[in-house]
């Protein structure tokens, strides 16, 4: 007797279902209850799905595809459907795949079955409405919960938190491989003397997750009497535990399995076809969040190596004064970039602070800026003045650029420094600038001048350019800020709105009580202005996400409380006769020394009266005007004392310009708006100055002129 006609006689049909040719086969039995005449039929797979209701369709599409995955049993309830759509029965599939030299086939039975009465406690349906509801609702929160977590731990953790609808276990492992050797990665719902069931054991070790993880194949044990079959020398281990059923999955990543999940359930579960698709999306997820979660972990190890390797480690005893850094990378991909400081000892006993910018944040840029670091401590060591120093590195950094044109990464690279050569004794600074932010100066009153030095191209861009220097003092009580563009204009901030949001911090900022300078507070304060606080900022790294690198670097020459109570507010700038654009910059240089003084209209003259001075010198004399501005004395009391130096010894006279001229009333508009004011001859130049007083006396109604 033939098998068709055994199966027949029960009211089993068997088909098969060929993947190449998209062509299903019935014998006549299953041909009749797919409402068919009942002779052998083939139907094209659209005809055969025709058959079907349109859900139940959908719903045995992931039951086979799950079955395929794993080589195991597809089981599904379907309603067959007539031309119109209607419902003529509900029949029962079972199938396995079958896997040949360059084929695929499946081969099942079909069977009718009684449909659920309302109200019986008949098994779950795979198409049941609340239950896919519940599941759908579960793999969301689990996805969305695994893609925020960062290191295996995280993951870990999400994984033991996971609340399976209808099915929860009540024990999980996570297992990996190293090497040849599977080991626990992390376990849940175990005790601590319950840990020698998880040592790790060989690839070939007859143990389900050493299965798994060879075959890529999930192993299901929905009884104690299926686990005590298939692996009995592990039994008297497991069975302690009181687990009743147990489902090991692989976890499989860009087509490899990397290891194998766990869950121990301490309910008997049969292991539906909805149960283990749950079970295996699950599985997935975690693969992928633990791939992601080591893909960072190595990142973040590599890159605090990098960050250690490049960062210098600051002099702490430098004579009357002190030193804080910050260094915050963006959080961006390896989270290194171009931003780097520096201090280095020089041969005559000073000390150079350098931080710069490489243009980019990926890893090219890092190392251009590992390799241009170590040029600059070369040309400083050798007892370079900061405009050579800068210089050589611009040539330098040329080179390599010019080296690489032919390479991956033809676009040259350039970068921006500000060398600082320190005198601790005397507090002197002679700066070098190349493109970069302009150094900023907290005075010992607590106000904040951004102090404007001359400067060059960038590095890199050409290798002949000049680098002039600037000479300025840090006074007792002082601070210098130096920082690069990141702490600036990060958050859709401009130099001008970037200077502001860090003037209010650092004039915010709040000394020691016995005159110290408190810089680590300082630094801080700076970094969490532009990112919020966090307890990581310090001179390691960071992993937030930022707009881009930030270094920052704070000198303080050290005073005690009565000698930063009693310095005054000063700022010197040189403007150039090439430079007339530089008389705005003495403007705003001006009104920020005078931010606090409450009389406008005084602050308005004072500018006028420093507009005209400086113009005169530009325009009548063939030499520099050097600008020096001072307030002094107690609140209520105090005095802007401002001089305009130049070269020329010719001294100014009063003019009566007509009506409409447009020059001439320079010394009559210091009569009009100064407190006092003078000419003072030099032995080579003069110097012309005003006084404002806070309780202003009336005007100086003569020219007063030391002769």
């Amino acid at each position: 007797m033939r098998t068709e006609d055994v199966l027949a006689a029960v009211a089993t049909g068997l088909w098969h279902w060929d993947n190449a040719t998209r062509i299903v086969t019935f014998d006549a039995e299953a041909a009749r209850l797919l409402g068919l005449p009942p002779t052998r039929a083939e139907l094209t797979e659209s005809a055969a799905r025709a058959r079907f209701h349109a859900v139940d369709w959908v719903e045995v599409q992931g039951i086979i595809a799950l079955a395929q995955a794993e080589g195991t049993l597809a089981e599904a309830r379907l309603r067959v459907v007539d031309e119109r759509g209607q419902v003529l029965r509900t029949v029962r599939s079972r199938a396995r795949p079958i896997v040949g030299p360059g084929s695929s086939a499946l081969v099942g039975t079909v069977q009718e079955v009684p449909e659920p009465q309302p109200g019986t406690s008949s098994a779950r349906a795979p198409v049941t409405g609340d239950w896919r509801r519940n599941r759908e609702a579960f793999l969301l929160d689990a996805g969305r919960a695994l893609a925020e977590a960062r290191s295996t731990a995280e993951v870990l953790r999400v994984a033991a938190g996971l609340s399976m609808p209808g099915f929860e276990p009540s024990g999980l492992a996570v297992f990996g491989l190293d090497g040849a050797r599977v080991k626990v990665i992390g376990y849940q719902g175990y005790r601590g003397e319950d840990e020698e069931a998880f040592l790790s054991m060989p690839l070939d070790a007859h143990h389900p997750a050493a299965e798994v993880i060879r075959t890529g194949r999930a192993v299901y044990l929905p009884s104690p009497e299926d686990y005590r079959r298939r692996f009995p020398a592990l039994w008297p281990m497991v069975e302690r535990f009181g687990r009743r059923s147990w489902a090991f999955l692989p976890m499989i990543n860009a087509g490899q399995t990397i290891g194998a999940w766990m869950a121990g359930f301490s309910m008997p579960v049969s292991f539906t076809p909805d149960e283990r698709s749950v079970l295996t999306t699950v599985a997935r997820m975690l693969a992928q969040a633990l791939s992601r979660a080591s893909v960072h972990e190595s990142e973040r190890e590599l890159t605090v190596g990098l960050q250690r390797s490049m960062m210098p480690t600051l002099q702490p005893d430098i004579p009357g004064m002190s030193v804080a850094a910050r260094y915050v990378p963006t959080g961006g991909g390896l989270e290194v970039g171009g931003d780097w400081y520096d201090m280095i000892p020089l041969p005559n006993g000073r000390i150079a602070l350098v931080i710069g910018d490489v243009q980019g944040h990926d890893v090219r840029a890092a190392g251009l800026m590992g390799q241009l670091r170590i040029a600059l401590r070369a040309y400083a060591s050798e007892g370079h003045h900061p405009d050579a120093v800068l210089s050589r590195a611009s040539r330098f950094l040329a080179g390599i650029n010019a080296s690489e044109i032919d390479g991956a990464d033809p676009e040259p690279r350039f970068a921006t420094c500000l060398y600082i050569a320190v005198d601790p004794a005397g507090g002197t600074l002679d700066i070098a600038r190349a493109g970069h932010p302009d150094p900023a100066i907290r005075l010992s009153d607590g106000t904040m001048l951004v102090r404007h030095t001359a400067g060059g191209l960038p590095l890199g861009i050409d290798p002949d350019t000049d680098y002039p220097t600037t000479r300025l003092v840090l006074e007792p009580g002082e601070t210098m800020m130096l920082c690069t563009d990141g702490l600036i204009e990060t958050g859709g901030h401009d130099l001008e709105t970037g200077w502001q949001r860090l003037r209010t911090v650092v004039e915010g900022h709040r000394p020691a009580e016995d005159g110290g300078s408190n810089l680590d507070e300082l630094a801080d304060a700076l970094v969490q202005a532009v990112h919020g606080p966090s307890s990581h900022y310090t001179t390691g790294p960071l992993v937030d996400r930022r707009e881009d690198d930030i270094a920052v670097l704070l000198l303080a020459r050290d005073g005690g409380a009565a000698a930063v109570a009693v310095a005054p507010r000063r700022t010197v700038m040189t403007i150039a006769q090439a430079e007339p654009e530089r008389i705005a910059e003495a403007r705003q240089q001006l009104r920020v020394l005078l931010h606090d003084w409450p009389d406008e209209d005084q602050v308005d003259s004072a500018v006028l009266m420093v507009s005209e001075m400086v113009t005169n010198v530009l325009v009548h004399t063939d030499g520099d005007a050097v600008l020096t501005a001072q307030v002094s004395g107690p609140p209520g009391a105090r005095c802007v004392r401002v001089d305009v130096a130049d070269g020329s010894d010719e001294l100014p006279h009063r003019r009566h310009p007509g009506e409409m001229a447009s020059s001439g009333r320079g010394l009559v508009l210091m009569e009009l708006l100064a407190g006092a004011w003078g000419v003072e001859p030099r032995g080579a130049g003069k110097n012309i100055w005003f006084e404002l007083y806070e309780t202003a006396p009336e005007p100086a109604d003569v020219y007063e002129a030391v002769t």
